[in-house]
């Protein structure tokens, strides 16, 4: 049996497809024998795809181009980025065009005539938003989150330094440009320039403008993930 130890834990991006997927491989585990799982993955052909290795902030630091040795030879360790690169350009538009592909589709009243459904099913049973219950107390804990939300609102203000920490993120400093309602989710939202271009944009969503900074060091968080204080930027050379 794998120890902790024996095995390694990355993320994996692909031209192929949007979405990610985390997994774990073994550290003795062949080049060629990756490709092939990392093929089953993300779609990308293992005789053509390219792997690039990125830190968790996606600075690129070596590819793994070589077949005849194992992963644990590179150094890699958990929580890197696999960037697989599909190089055939034919293969990696492969999924972009799904105009032609023909849908199946079915009216509502011809969905409501048929029996054992998921919805009559979950209808039957009440479940999910059909379980008015249920529903209420889910209001009630939203309602309740917004409140905690507000109030850490209350203590930010535009110009504060800040340390952002999301979920599954490393902590990040920054300077508060924006807090308010957005058009693009309910509830209030921090704008936050970070000091390092750490973001996903540059104070505007969907073209609309909230705040000015300079393209990847824009951010929305919620209220709750941000801490106010004198956080002076950190000097990369110090560290």
């Amino acid at each position: 049996m794998a120890t902790g130890d024996d095995m390694v834990e990355f993320t994996i991006k692909s031209n192929m497809v949007a979405s990610e997927a985390i997994r774990r491989f073994k550290r003795s585990m062949p080049i060629y024998e990756l490709k092939n799982q990392l093929e089953l993955i993300t779609g990308a052909q293992s005789q053509s795809m390219k792997i690039h290795v990125h830190d968790e902030r996606g600075t690129k630091l070596f590819d793994i181009d070589d077949d005849s040795r194992t992963l644990g030879s590179f150094n890699i360790q958990s929580n890197m980025i696999l960037q697989v690169e599909e190089t055939n350009a034919k293969r990696a538009h492969l999924f972009d065009d799904t105009g032609d592909v023909p849908k199946y589709e079915l009216t509502k009243e011809e969905y409501e005539s048929r029996k054992n459904t998921a919805r009559q099913f979950m209808q039957d049973h009440k479940i999910g938003k059909y379980n008015p219950t249920a529903q209420e107390e889910y209001a009630r804990k939203e309602k309740e989150k917004e409140a905690l939300e507000q109030e850490a609102a209350s203590k930010i203000n535009v110009n504060d330094r800040c340390e952002v920490c999301v979920p599954s993120q490393p902590t990040k400093r920054g300077t508060v440009m924006f807090k308010g309602k957005v058009h693009f989710k309910p509830g209030v939202w921090v704008g936050i320039q970070y000091d390092e271009p750490l973001g996903k944009n540059n104070g505007s969503v969907e073209g609309k403008k909230y705040f000015e900074c300079p393209d990847k060091y824009g951010a929305f968080v919620r209220p709750s993930s941000v801490t106010v204080g004198d956080f002076p930027e950190v000097d990369l050379e110090e560290l």
